[in-house]
């Protein structure tokens, strides 16, 4: 099995999948540069919702018949991520900082996972992770 590379959020997912999202083609590009990224169980729940109302139900269909063979891993909470989320939303309280991005940040953590994938800038550069000194994100 190849070792996961990178993490992925929500709108970098959604940008990849929606040729019509103006970040379409960076995004892309920097996902064919990962062969196996890991993404957090919830975040389906926001995917699924913004390719639904933006591209349609096909496309929701698609890409989650698209994820035993694809690049995506999924990657499910375990009691001490939910901990670490809770741990984050709490100190980051005044940023807004959302549960699906601190999904992602705890799982990053867990998983010593240095890059993120992601069009968030604000939330990820604030958040300072325990096993690197920043994250590394891309597109």
């Amino acid at each position: 099995m190849e070792r996961l590379t990178a993490i992925a959020d929500t709108g970098f997912v959604v940008a990849l999948l929606n040729g019509q999202d103006q970040n379409h083609a960076a995004v892309a590009h920097t996902y064919q540069q990962h062969p196996k990224i890991a993404l957090p169980q919830p975040a389906l729940t926001e995917i699924a919702y913004l390719l639904g109302r933006d591209a349609g139900i096909p496309l929701v269909v698609q890409f989650l018949r698209s994820l035993p063979q694809g690049r995506f891993q999924i990657v499910t909470l375990t009691p001490a991520d939910s901990q670490r989320i809770a741990d984050i939303l709490e100190t980051y309280q005044d940023s807004k900082i959302d549960f699906v991005d601190a999904c992602v940040m705890a799982i990053a953590e867990r998983l010593k996972l240095q890059t993120v994938l992601t069009l968030d800038r604000r939330d990820f550069t604030i958040f300072r992770p325990r096993h690197c000194t920043a994250f590394n994100l891309l597109p």
